[in-house]
């Protein structure tokens, strides 16, 4: 089961960066946190990284629903994208994919969420 979805966007990386936080806007996310894994890597292990970070998304109402329906759910929120350069002028966005990584849950009031949650991510990557 292939567990994200990713679209290769031409631009430049910040660009990129503000379309997609705009796009999850669009769909009801926020962003919760920001990890610059490039810069995260230099700061502890003094290595060169390309520019790349985890974006981890919240739908408020979806999150209150999973969190209502399964109470270790949090262990799998927020819905993390990661936007990654792989060369200049060219950027992989990719959203996790809900369904993949609430399967090992076994709780039928998650479908719903992670069938909602999925339709919109795809749609934010697809339509950048």
């Amino acid at each position: 089961m292939k567990y994200y979805t990713n679209k290769i966007v031409e631009g430049n990386f910040d660009e990129v960066i503000d379309r997609v936080t705009n796009a999850l806007k669009e769909e009801g996310f926020g962003v919760l946190s920001d990890i610059d894994v490039k810069s995260t890597m230099k700061e502890k292990l003094d290595v060169d990284f390309r520019n790349y970070r985890i974006l981890g998304a919240c739908n408020p109402p979806n999150a209150h629903k999973a969190l209502t329906a399964e109470p270790h759910i949090g262990l799998m929120l927020p819905c993390n994208l990661v936007v990654q350069e792989i060369e200049e002028g060219k950027v992989d966005v990719a959203a996790v994919d809900p369904k993949a990584s609430m399967a090992a849950v076994e709780n039928s009031e998650l479908e719903n969420v992670a069938d909602f949650i999925k339709e919109r991510l795809e749609r934010v990557v697809n339509n950048l």
